[in-house]
């Protein structure tokens, strides 16, 4: 076609488009239909008793009228921290499980139920820990030596352990979900880098923080060479907590600092590695460690946030946190439930990730993403701990069950991706309904929530002038999600 012909035809389709011709009023027809639509909502809903787990209800709609009930009002206009994800731990014992008592087919499908954004439930942050955790079938490290003996330049460093059973299982994850990001954890640094000669107990030895940071730098490019990426590390699990039964390492904030500032982070920078470096990874009621740390400028140059964990305190100091240090990110690398919990686990859980993320939290990781009938193995540490997972191992061929873990994380990261936005919507007090949203790149919207009475109770919710009305058992949850009509999104 010629350009004269080309500028023909555009004209002419400018012509039929004037306002007041036939087209133009077709085409403001389709728009006006299109919005006049009611606006579907999906529901999933999980009962306190899991006799419904993640059930699929009728979809709702939303419209001009509401109940005489309490409103949860989201606001997607305003956002607030980017999500990384939701996910659990590749211990030694999970790996150990998952590869040595399931089948390949038994694996596979427990890892696309796990992984698998369309089939399972998406999970898309694995905490890794580097050598042993008290969840591990030996005491081991990646640079181990007989007592007395040390290795500075280490020569005899290798992950040859994880490449029996732990990197496979990683690499099945990756292939079913290839966003998968994993923080990796020392527990302990090897015994001759350490005051005790010893996994157990110790401190790092002044001498050792060169060498100590090499030991990252090359367990990164290994993992990396085995088809693992290592999205960040921390530098050390609970540094403030020194087991005795099984490996673990102190590490006051002020070492923390010097280690951080003056060896890992030159050696990652000179290593041009790409990984990331979290500070403190401990409990809400130790904050002072990680505002130490980052409180050393040139420190803070190398750390891109901070890891927390459950075990003490309330979610509530990660706003201390994040009005100290609003360009760090805050991450939740660890919490574990267990038999501890009774009654409503469920309601527990769904707690758990309301409360961290609505207090700036970009993931919620939980412990173990497996373990067996006897909460196992393990060489010491917990030993009522709960996975996302239960592998029975009584017979064979072994079977397997998902938990309330397991549900609680479906919850959000089957809806919620990586790269989402939580966004405004109130929440009511612990002991009624209890909320959070998001709002995902491609505009959907995921609202969570939890009714957290002992009596059923009716809501609405509203967003953009709008809204919907739902009830909820007592300690039952349920997932919202909604994406904005066309036209909607082609106002925006």
């Amino acid at each position: 076609m010629s350009l004269f012909a080309i500028r023909l035809s555009v004209l002419a389709l400018g012509i039929a488009l004037l306002p007041g011709s036939a087209s133009a009023q077709n085409v403001q027809k389709k728009v006006r239909r299109a919005s006049d639509r009611p606006l579907k909502v999906e529901v999933f809903e999980s009962t306190a008793d899991l006799k419904e787990s993640l059930l699929q209800k009728d979809a709702l709609s939303f419209g001009s009228a509401r109940l005489p009930a309490l409103t949860i009002k989201v606001d997607s206009s305003k956002t607030y921290q980017v999500i990384d994800g939701f996910g659990a731990s590749i211990t030694d014992s999970s790996g150990w499980l998952l590869y040595n008592k399931l089948d390949g087919p038994q694996r596979k499908e427990i890892l696309q139920k796990l992984f698998d954004p369309v089939h399972g439930i998406g999970l898309s942050m694995i905490r890794q820990p580097m050598g042993a955790s008290d969840f591990a079938l030996d005491d081991y490290t990646y640079d181990d030596l007989p007592a007395g003996e040390t290795d500075p330049d280490l020569k005899h460093i290798s992950i040859a352990h994880d490449q029996a059973y732990i990197i496979p299982v990683l690499r099945e994850a990756l292939a079913i979900n290839p966003r998968l990001k994993i923080v990796a954890t020392p527990w302990s640094a090897p015994g001759w880098m350490k005051t005790s000669d010893s996994l157990i107990d110790g401190h790092l030895l002044p001498t050792a923080y060169g060498p100590f940071a090499k030991y990252f730098v090359k367990f990164v490019q290994a993992y990396q060479v085995a088809g693992i990426p290592i999205y960040a590390v921390t530098m050390q699990n609970e540094p403030l907590y020194i087991p005795k039964d099984y490996p673990g390492m102190g590490m006051s904030a002020l070492e923390q600092t010097t280690f951080l500032r003056d060896n890992l982070g030159p050696a990652f920078r000179d290593a041009h590695l790409k990984t990331k470096i979290m500070v403190f990874d401990h409990n809400w009621n130790f904050i002072d460690y990680p505002i130490t740390v980052l409180s050393d400028p040139k420190a803070a140059n190398f750390a891109v946030g901070i890891a927390t964990h459950c075990y003490g305190g309330t979610p509530a100091a990660q706003e201390e946190l994040h009005s100290r240090f609003p360009d760090k990110g805050i991450w939740m690398t660890e919490c574990s439930g267990g038999d501890w919990q009774t009654g409503r686990i469920l309601e527990d859980q769904i707690r758990l990730i309301i409360n961290s993320t609505r207090h700036w939290a970009k993931s919620v990781v939980l412990w173990n993403l497996a373990l067996d009938q006897d909460h196992g193995p393990h060489t010491g540490g917990c030993k009522n701990c709960r996975a996302l997972v239960t592998v029975t191992d009584t017979a064979s061929p072994s079977t397997t069950e998902m938990t309330a873990d397991y549900v609680a994380e479906a919850h959000v990261s089957k809806f919620v991706v990586p790269g989402a936005y939580r966004i405004e919507s109130n929440t009511f007090e612990q002991g009624s309904l209890e909320s959070v949203a998001f709002r995902n790149p491609d505009g959907s919207i995921v609202l969570l929530v939890l009714n957290g009475s002992h009596e059923p109770m009716s809501f609405n919710v509203e967003w953009q002038g709008q809204y919907f009305s739902s009830s909820l058992q007592a300690g039952s949850v349920a997932t919202f999600v909604w994406r904005a009509a066309p036209s909607q999104h082609r106002q925006e």
